[in-house]
C-alpha cells in the first residue's frame, strides 16, 4: 500500500520525467481514430483548393478568428495529400470546409475498474485509500483533466458543389488548443483519396 507521502515522491519523479522528455527535440506519434466517406474520382488529381466558411462560422469577429486558427492548423495536412491553395473561391478546384470541437472532462476514479467507494471513501489496490481531503481524487495529479478532440475535413467539387470527400479524426489527452488539431488534420487526410467508413487508428509523426 503507497502512503501519501510515497504516493507524492512517485507523482513527482513521473512530472519530472515527462518534463523531460518534453524538453527533447525530435518528432513524436500522435494516434487519432478516423472515418472516411464519399467517392472521390479514380482519375481526378488533388488540385487547387479554398477555404469555405458557413454562415455560422463568420458570424463575428470571434467565429472568424476561430476559423482563422482551424485553417492554419489543415494548410498542412492539405499540401501534404496534394492540394495547392488558389488564388480565391471561384478559381480553386475544391471547396474545403473545416470543423473542430474540443471538450473537457475530469476523469473521476470510479471510471477506472481498479478503484471502487467504500462508506464514502476510494479504495485502490494499487494505492490504498484515498479520501476527499488534501489527497483525495480531485486533488489527485493522477486524475488530470482530459480533452476529447476532434477535426471534420468536407470536400467539395467548386463546380457543381457536389461532396467529394468527408473526413474525421479524434483522440484525446491531457491538453486542447489549435496546435493540438494539426496532427489531427493530417490523421484525417492521411489516406486521401481513399475511403473507409469504419473507425480506425491512424498514426501520423509529428516534427519535435
Amino acid at each position: 500500500m503507497f502512503t501519501p507521502t510515497r504516493r507524492l515522491v512517485l507523482t513527482s519523479l513521473a512530472a519530472a520525467a515527462a518534463l523531460t522528455l518534453a524538453g527533447c527535440a525530435g518528432p513524436y506519434t500522435v494516434s487519432a481514430d478516423v472515418s472516411s466517406y464519399g467517392a472521390w474520382p479514380a482519375d481526378r488529381k488533388a488540385a487547387t483548393y479554398a477555404f469555405d466558411r458557413l454562415p455560422s462560422q463568420q458570424q463575428n469577429d470571434e467565429a472568424s478568428k476561430r476559423q482563422t486558427a482551424l485553417e492554419d492548423a489543415a494548410r498542412g495536412a492539405l499540401e501534404r495529400a496534394g492540394f495547392k491553395p488558389a488564388a480565391d473561391l471561384k478559381s480553386a478546384d475544391v471547396l474545403v470546409t473545416l470543423g473542430a470541437r474540443v471538450t473537457a472532462y475530469d476523469p473521476v476514479p470510479w471510471d477506472d475498474p481498479l478503484w471502487w467507494r467504500w462508506r464514502g471513501r476510494l479504495l485502490s489496490p494499487r494505492y490504498g485509500y484515498v479520501g476527499t481531503g488534501p489527497w483525495g481524487w480531485r486533488q489527485d495529479p493522477f486524475f488530470n483533466r482530459r480533452y476529447d478532440r476532434a477535426v471534420a475535413v468536407l470536400l467539395r467539387d467548386r463546380a457543381s458543389g457536389e461532396a467529394l470527400y468527408e473526413t474525421h479524426a479524434s483522440n484525446e489527452g491531457m491538453s486542447s488548443g489549435d496546435a493540438v488539431l494539426t496532427p489531427l488534420f493530417d490523421a484525417a487526410l492521411a489516406e486521401f483519396p481513399r475511403v473507409n467508413p469504419k473507425s480506425h487508428r491512424v498514426a501520423v509523426q509529428v516534427a519535435g
